[in-house]
């Protein structure tokens, strides 16, 4: 019999962690195209995936009366051909790159969004300026993004969380402002819409002298600058008009709303007001303190709502910025403001029994404050997972196509995360206590009107109105 051989195993020592390294959010280099055209570029090593933002000046402001929804069927009209290729072959082109394209509108601007691998990173940025430069606006797209928008409508009022939105922003904002009013417009206002005025809103306000364009990835292989002076760098144009931009007001005197829906087994709940955006002081603290009010489950309205009372799955408290601006030359007044809302559904019989704890949570608060370890809780989940948060290309340049949208310096999301590690519990408790005051709140309540209008009217948190569903 042969020797048994015997082998030993060497053990390594355990590989220890190195330091922590200092984190923050990526800075981008400004500079401007020979067109006029505004380039952030940032360089993100490993991220071989490239993002690119396109912000084109035409807010839902710049809307035609009656054409409420333009802006939307502008942006998704992009994507459906140029002088150089059908809507199909535009698409078939973007697929062969391993492109995806997408653009939307909303009340600040419209922006269309690239993603492309760097190796395809010329094909990619040709298709985008291309789109830009010679949009077809076939009368025959145009007719089917119009159908199309159409059967999306009654789906979006068959909606709760939806139809809850459109109440709201009604209610909440003057008749006749165009935040008012919905975002990608009604069934009159979009059949309204032709090719010939797709074209007349983008020869007016479609130009790279008020443009923007966000590019995020690794360009180690590629000469970038060359890249975009032989695509977006030939898109030319005039100097475009100046679009509208009325402030937005508000009133949140404390009433509500009920959208009936007879029969319904749940409501939907959807309280705000408006408030800063983030161009004040008070916006770090404000959002530290919404995160400890009812940003994740272990919020204080998840505990109460969910955890103790069972009535819901999961109530939100959130602020968005509707449009954002430095403020007004000689008015003091910024043009644009944040959405600050509570958000999520109970079942039926619940409804006045969940408000009236909800309203009791916001004066508990107003009361008693938050404390040092709900403060050190949300710091440490929106500041400590900021890293994972910007692991992609896209996540950057989304981030920075906003800060421009908003009129924001290019360090201000560096500069907020900073922030918000140094906001101290009094400073939050007063940001968010002045968000959400109790008697200072619209509501709106999608549900069965005959069930719930007598429980919330005995709440006394304002004027109950009950309107069609």
């Amino acid at each position: 019999m042969s020797e048994a051989v015997q082998s030993t195993m060497e053990f390594h020592p355990r590989p220890q962690p190195g330091p922590a390294k200092p984190w923050a959010f990526p800075a981008p280099e400004r500079s401007t195209l020979s067109n006029g055209l505004t380039l952030l570029r940032c360089e993100r090593p490993g991220q071989q995936l490239v993002a690119v933002e396109v912000l084109l000046d035409v807010p839902l402001d710049a809307e035609p009366k009656g054409l409420d929804g333009l802006a939307t069927i502008l942006a998704r009209a992009f994507t459906e051909g140029t002088d150089k290729h059908s809507a199909e072959e535009f698409a078939a082109e973007l697929e062969r790159c391993g492109a995806t394209f997408d653009a939307h509108a909303d009340h600040a601007g419209l922006r269309l969004s690239l993603e492309v691998p760097v190796s395809r990173l010329a094909k990619g940025l040709d298709l985008l300026a291309e789109a830009l430069r010679a949009p077809a606006f076939a009368a025959s797209e145009i007719e089917r993004l119009v159908r199309n928008r159409l059967d999306e409508i009654p789906h979006e009022a068959a909606n709760p969380a939806r139809r809850a939105a459109k109440e709201l922003f009604k209610q909440l904002f003057p008749a006749g402002s165009r935040i008012s009013r919905p975002r990608q417009g009604t069934a009159e206002t979009v059949e309204a819409i032709d090719a010939k005025a797709v074209r007349e809103l983008y020869e007016r306000y479609v130009h790279p002298a008020t443009a923007t364009v966000v590019v995020v990835g690794d360009f180690a292989g590629a000469d970038l600058d060359a890249l975009l002076a032989e695509s977006l760098g030939t898109w030319q144009g005039s100097a475009p008009a100046s679009p509208p931009m009325t402030p937005i007001t508000s009133d949140d005197t404390g009433r509500v709303y009920i959208v009936d829906r007879p029969g319904s087994v749940q409501t939907q709940l959807l309280i705000g007001r408006t408030g800063p955006d983030r161009h004040d002081q008070v916006w770090a603290g404000q959002v530290l303190g919404t995160y400890c009010l009812g940003g994740t489950l272990t919020s204080r309205l998840d505990r109460v709502l969910r955890e103790e009372k069972g009535y819901t799955y999961g109530v939100r408290a959130f602020g968005q910025v509707l449009r954002s601006g430095r403020p007004a030359e000689g008015t003091g007044l910024a043009p644009g403001a944040a959405l600050l809302a509570i958000s999520g559904s109970v079942d039926t019989e619940s409804t006045g029994p969940a408000l009236a704890d909800l309203w009791k949570v916001l004066r508990d608060l107003a009361a008693g404050g938050l404390t040092d370890a709900e403060r050190e809780t949300a710091e440490q989940n929106l500041v400590g997972v900021a890293p994972l948060k910007y692991e992609t290309a896209a996540a950057v340049a989304g981030t920075l196509a906003d800060q421009v949208e908003q009129q924001l310096p290019d360090d201000f999301q560096a500069a907020f995360y900073r922030r918000l590690a140094e906001t101290g519990t009094v400073e939050a408790t007063a940001a968010v206590v002045n968000a959400y005051p109790a008697d200072r709140l619209v509501t709106v309540l999608v549900g069965d009107a005959a069930q719930i209008a007598d429980p919330v009217r005995e709440l006394g948190i304002g004027e109950v109105t009950v309107v069609q569903g």
